[in-house]
C-alpha cells in the first residue's frame, strides 16, 4: 500500500471572531464515544478501498482542485466519493446499499436540519463508516448574507446538529452550499480548524434526472481529469439508483478509492447547541506543485 505525506504551507488564523470561536469549542464537555467499528467487508470482488487518507484540519486547508489547489494530493486513477443535502429517508439508504456491496466508503456532507430531522438515517451513515462533515443548517447561500454573523450562525448550527444527530462529534469538514466560498469565512474556519471541501468532477446530478446519464458524465469527466473528489447529493432518487453502475464502472475503468478521514474531531460551540436544542423542541439525541509536510497522509484502512 502506498504511504506518502503530503505537506503544508503554515494557515494565518486573522479573524478575532474566529479566534474566539476556537477558544470557545476547546471549553466543551466530553462528547460521549463514537459508533461502533463498521461491518468487514465480506465480498471477494468488491471494489474496496485502495487507501484511507487521515487529514490534519489545522488552519483549514482546502481540498478539490476547482477551487483550492494547495494540496493535490490524489494519484492518477485515484477517486473520492462525496454525497452533499442529506440525510433523505429512502435515498440515502440505496446509496449506502451500493457502497456497502462494495465495501466503499465515501464523506457525506449533511445539512443540520436533515440531520435532526432524520438521525437514525445519519446515524447509519456513521455505522457504515462513512466520514461526515457539515454543510450549514438550511443550505442557504453563506456569500450572499449580508451579516457576517448569520453565515456564522448557519455553518455552527449546522455543526451542532450533525453531531447531535449522529451522538458525537463529527469530522472537521465543511462544503459551502453552492461551493460559495468568501474570504472571511474561510478565515472563519480555519480559525476554527475545519477543513473545506470543494470538488474536482461535479456529477451534476441536481440537474442531470437521468442515472444513466449521470454516469456517462461522471466517467467522462474523469477521463479527461484523470483524478478527483467527485460531488454527487444523496437526496436524488436518480443518484441512488445509478450508485451500483457507477461503481461497477469505476472499478471496470481502474479507479481506485480512497477514503477521507480526520485527524480530530470537530467540538461543538456551546451557545449553538443550545439554539439546536431549541430548535429541534426536544427531540431526543442520539446515544447521548505538491506541498510536503503531515497535512493529509495514508493510514491503514479500516
Amino acid at each position: 500500500m502506498l504511504r506518502r505525506t503530503i505537506s503544508a504551507c503554515l494557515f494565518v488564523v486573522a479573524s478575532a471572531l474566529a479566534a474566539h470561536a476556537g477558544q470557545q469549542a476547546k471549553l466543551e464537555k466530553p462528547q460521549p464515544a463514537g459508533p461502533p467499528p463498521p461491518p468487514a467487508c465480506t465480498n471477494p470482488d468488491a471494489w474496496g478501498v485502495s487507501r484511507t487518507v487521515e487529514i490534519d484540519t489545522t488552519g483549514g486547508p482546502g481540498f478539490g482542485l476547482e477551487q483550492y489547489k494547495a494540496y493535490d494530493f490524489l494519484e492518477p486513477k485515484e477517486v473520492i466519493l462525496t454525497f452533499d443535502d442529506g440525510p433523505q429517508v429512502n435515498t440515502t439508504k440505496a446509496v449506502l446499499d451500493a457502497l456497502a456491496h462494495e465495501c466503499a466508503k465515501a464523506t457525506f456532507f449533511s445539512i443540520g436540519k436533515m440531520a435532526v430531522g432524520l438521525p437514525e438515517h445519519i446515524r447509519e451513515v456513521a455505522k457504515a463508516g462513512h466520514t461526515i462533515g457539515t454543510h450549514t443548517w438550511s443550505h442557504v447561500s453563506l456569500k450572499a448574507k449580508k451579516d457576517p454573523k448569520e453565515a456564522v450562525d448557519e455553518i455552527e448550527r449546522g455543526v451542532s446538529a450533525v453531531s447531535r444527530a449522529v451522538g458525537t462529534p463529527v469530522a472537521p469538514f465543511f462544503r459551502f452550499p453552492f461551493l460559495a466560498d468568501s474570504p472571511d469565512l474561510l478565515k472563519y474556519l480555519a480559525g476554527r480548524n475545519m477543513a473545506v471541501f470543494s470538488m474536482d468532477v461535479d456529477s451534476f446530478d441536481f440537474k442531470v434526472r437521468d442515472p444513466d446519464k449521470v454516469v456517462k458524465l461522471v466517467l467522462e469527466k474523469l477521463e479527461k481529469k484523470g483524478k478527483g473528489i467527485i460531488l454527487m447529493h444523496d437526496i436524488q432518487p436518480h443518484t441512488a439508483k445509478m450508485m451500483p453502475a457507477l461503481l461497477a464502472q469505476l472499478k471496470a475503468a481502474g479507479y481506485k478509492l480512497v477514503h477521507v478521514r480526520a485527524k480530530d474531531k470537530v467540538q461543538t460551540i456551546a451557545e449553538y447547541d443550545a439554539l439546536v436544542e431549541k430548535d429541534v423542541k426536544g427531540l431526543p439525541a442520539a446515544g447521548t506543485e505538491r506541498p510536503t509536510s503531515a497535512v493529509v497522509k495514508t493510514v491503514p484502512n479500516d
